[in-house]
């Protein structure tokens, strides 16, 4: 058994969860479909394969959280003017276009998580890995304006998943001044179905006309920085904050 580390940081980020319409969410930690379009775009795997999607989406997925980032959210305009001489709108519900559409988009701010990816199948991560370090597609945070501060790569370990996110080292600080790791930082990590907080983040096809995902679940622990004993105390879920 192997795990596949992958660190993400940067100055803005965003992992919809239940993005709908005019207002896009973000999760506070990566979402797996979001993780999983990264690695995609790594692979230059094209919408339409389902195949690698599914043998990706079966991987376990943990995150350990180092900085949790601030909440924020900008205004995107879609729509208005013209192209080509003719009124460009963007088409409703009761038809028709109706000029410029203005959308509410949630990102985290500064934050930093550290990612793993496990399986048994260790040419599959060595497959990753290699596509992360010289990735075919543009990798992103969510949105392809949010550019990773840092190579996502940080290699393949051995052992389970939930321990090699406990053990891993800490970050280097991406610049000079930044903050050491608080005394306790989050660990998520997947759960048997029915147990912990329900995400409908796996991805069953990205393909524009039948994009799908499905449910799983996720525990969250309270764990000391790296180098520190565990924290004494386990929560299933913790209470998002208002954005």
């Amino acid at each position: 058994m192997a795990v596949l580390l992958l660190r993400l940081t940067g100055p803005m980020q965003s992992w919809g969860l239940v993005s709908r319409f005019s207002h896009r969410d973000t999760a506070r930690e990566p979402s797996k479909s979001g993780v999983i379009g990264l690695l995609c775009a790594a692979l230059g795997t094209p919408r339409e394969d389902d195949n690698t999607v599914a043998s990706l989406a079966a991987l376990p997925m943990g995150v350990r959280v180092h900085r949790e980032g601030t909440p924020g959210m900008d205004f995107q305009t879609v729509g208005g003017g013209t192209i080509a001489g003719a009124p460009y709108g963007v088409a409703r519900a009761h038809g028709g276009a109706s000029g410029t559409l203005l959308s509410y988009r949630d990102y985290l701010s500064d934050a930093d998580f550290l990612v793993g990816m496990q399986t048994d199948d260790v040419r599959l991560l060595e497959r990753l890995d290699a596509a992360l370090r010289c990735p075919r597609w543009p990798l992103y945070l969510g949105r392809r304006s949010y550019v990773p501060a840092v190579a996502p790569a940080m290699g393949i370990v051995e052992g389970a998943l939930e321990e090699a996110l406990r053990s891993a080292a800490a970050p280097a600080r991406r610049r000079p001044g930044d903050a050491a790791l608080p005394g306790l930082i989050r660990l998520v990590l997947e759960a048997p179905p029915g147990q912990g907080e329900p995400r409908y983040d796996v991805p069953i096809s990205f393909h524009p006309q039948r994009r799908a995902f499905r449910l799983r679940h996720v525990t969250t622990d309270f764990i000391s920085a790296p180098g520190g004993a565990r924290h004494a105390h386990t929560f299933a879920s913790v209470p998002e904050p208002a954005i």
